[in-house]
């Protein structure tokens, strides 16, 4: 009833993952990849299928975890003793077809406890909102809310505006500002020095520096479905961004800017124009994501300022499977004088 498929059955997964209807660029295996040799875990779609003449399906991706890989645990633990799941960076969570949750649930829980996974951390899909019917399944928790731009059609995008927004853009417009896109190996290799140097500027984990082999895997294995877009100030880049799409659907994925550009608003014309090529390649939306852990901060504040009128809610799912080896890895960690047994963090045995 269920099955895994691993990135190097490329071919199957994508084959699985396009035969739903409301699949993303999320769940192609192209997409994982980058987040294996990022060192995320073992990228595993998870496809499930009853026998029932309904025939409920579902699929969801994960990143598989070694826990003995993370420190506290490296000389405590066996190698391959023990798992965690989680969603791969961005969103995820199951898609399903079918009302039959109930022995997805069933089969899903006996599926994990075989496998040694004793906890999964879901970041759900916000335009999906595959959350709604999985309250038996996760326990289920809604952060903040996310953007999204409708790109439906161009007007429907600039009416979305705030008027401000509008302003700069046209004042970006009007300094010379130019919007392009492609898959250059030379954009990609300016992409993650303005990208590096915004996170510096951020003072950003260091999880978000990403190594070159990681970019390459997008370009590479994600081809049809990643562009670079960049606006551009005489002749040199100002703002720069990597948007993937799919099934209808495009998303901002990784952004950088130059400093000395911002009064410019390069990066406000940059998404706008992405907005507007989504629109014209048959692209219904553009998520944008929301703030840091979901706060409504000044990031948040710059998505919304591209709708106005609508946000997208983002919901978090926690499981455990496995209560008792859970338990233990809490006490392990709570020999640490320094760990916090209150952290909200989840699955709390992994919290700095």
């Amino acid at each position: 009833m269920i099955k895994t498929y691993f990135s190097n059955q490329g071919v199957e997964w994508d084959e699985i993952v396009k035969s739903f209807s409301k699949h993303d660029s999320y769940y192609l295996s192209g997409y994982v990849k980058a987040f294996e040799r990022n060192g995320d875990g073992k990228a595993m779609l998870i496809y499930f299928e009853d026998d029932s003449p309904e025939k409920t399906r579902a699929i969801s991706v994960v990143m598989k975890r070694d826990i003995s890989d993370f420190q506290p645990f490296s000389n405590r633990l066996q190698d391959n003793g023990f798992f965690d799941i989680v969603t791969p960076y961005g969103y995820g969570g199951f898609i399903i077809e079918g009302e039959n949750v109930r022995q997805l649930k069933e089969e899903y829980e006996q599926f994990c406890k075989k496998e040694h996974i004793v906890s999964e951390f879901v970041r759900f899909h916000p335009i999906l909102e595959n959350w709604n019917g999985l309250d038996s399944v996760y326990d289920i928790v809604r952060l903040g809310n996310t953007v999204f731009m409708d790109t439906s059609a161009p007007e429907t995008i600039w009416q979305n505006l705030t008027s401000k927004n509008r302003n700069m853009i046209r004042k970006a417009q009007k300094e010379g500002l130019k919007v392009f896109w492609g898959r250059d190996p030379q954009i990609i290799e300016q992409f993650i020095q303005i990208y590096n140097e915004t996170m510096d500027k951020d003072s950003a984990n260091d999880y978000y520096y990403f190594d070159k082999d990681f970019y390459e895997s997008i370009s590479e294995d994600l081809k049809h479905n990643a562009l670079w877009f960049y606006s551009v100030k005489d002749d040199e880049i100002a703002a720069i961004s990597i948007f993937l799409f799919c099934n209808g659907q495009m998303h901002y994925h990784l952004s950088g800017s130059k400093r000395k550009f911002s009064s410019l608003a390069p990066t406000n014309l940059l998404l706008y124009e992405a907005a507007v090529w989504a629109s014209k390649n048959g692209y219904k939306t553009l998520h944008l994501g929301g703030g840091v852990g979901a706060a409504e901060d000044s990031l948040y504040k710059f998505k919304k300022a591209f709708n106005r009128n609508e946000d997208s809610a983002f919901c978090i799912g926690r499981k455990i499977f496995d209560n008792d080896t859970y338990q233990k890895l809490v006490d392990f960690r709570s020999e640490e004088n320094s760990f916090d047994n209150n952290s909200s963090f989840f699955p709390l045995y992994r919290a700095k």
